[in-house]
């Protein structure tokens, strides 16, 4: 596979790095946890109280206050859990939005079929899971089939398929969206299934969503959508 380099505008990044942060949800949990400390310390004092003054022959039965002291002690540890939860679901948004950060202005491999040719030049990578005869058809944004292909390919991942824009026909077909269709035939001659997967620049980053989405070519994808990161030689 042949590589150019081709100077491109300089990479948008939408949304900020600062995550919003919910002040009524901030407040609602200091709210509810003053509000149990009190009650927690007034039960405290009324059993204290209950049973300093309790008749001597005619006892309270401590084991209710028991069971009701365990109730508040499994209420406030769990408030506490919920706490730690939310702070770790807030740091888990700060490393993923600092990771889709770093991908603008690199070349990303993600799941598809549809690849953008430009210059006369359009690259997919396919992963042939056994050597196989493959069969490629490729349309264009219409859904007209302008070429077709067969291939010996072996046992791989991330083959990388080029097509130079020629149909079967001889026409040069112009710069746009095209998309791959993938068969293949084992040497038993069983069917093979071939998944296809498009590379492109990662252009913007918008913050503002959560998971943060990556926009390649047009089309917005999540950070577990990109599969690999492929190097680009200047």
């Amino acid at each position: 596979m042949t590589t150019t380099n081709a100077a491109t505008s300089p990479p948008v990044v939408s949304g900020t790095t600062d995550l919003p942060k919910s002040s009524s949800s901030s407040s609602m949990s200091s709210t509810t946890g003053s509000t149990l400390a009190g009650n927690f310390q007034t039960f405290l004092t009324l059993l204290t109280t209950q049973l300093q003054n309790q008749n001597p022959l005619d006892p309270l039965d401590t084991n209710q206050f028991t069971q009701q002291l365990v109730q508040f002690a499994g209420v406030e540890q769990q408030l506490k859990t919920n706490e730690s939860l939310a702070q770790l679901v807030t740091l888990q948004q700060t490393t993923q939005a600092t990771q889709a950060l770093g991908f603008v202005g690199k070349t990303a491999l993600v799941d598809g079929s549809t690849a953008t040719m430009k210059n006369s030049s359009a690259v997919w990578h396919l992963n042939v899971p056994t050597d196989s005869t493959v069969e490629i058809s490729i349309a264009n944004s219409s859904g007209q089939t302008v070429f077709n292909g067969k291939y010996t390919a072996a046992a791989g991942n991330d083959i990388p398929f080029t097509w130079n824009g020629m149909g079967n026909d001889g026409t040069q077909w112009p710069d746009g969206k095209y998309t791959i269709s993938a068969t293949g035939k084992d040497v038993a001659n069983n069917n093979v299934g071939i998944a296809a997967q498009v590379q492109g620049v990662v252009s913007s980053v918008d913050l503002t969503q959560s998971p943060p989405l990556l926009t390649i070519d047009g089309a917005s994808y999540t950070l577990s959508q990109v599969k690999s990161i492929i190097a680009t030689s200047y």
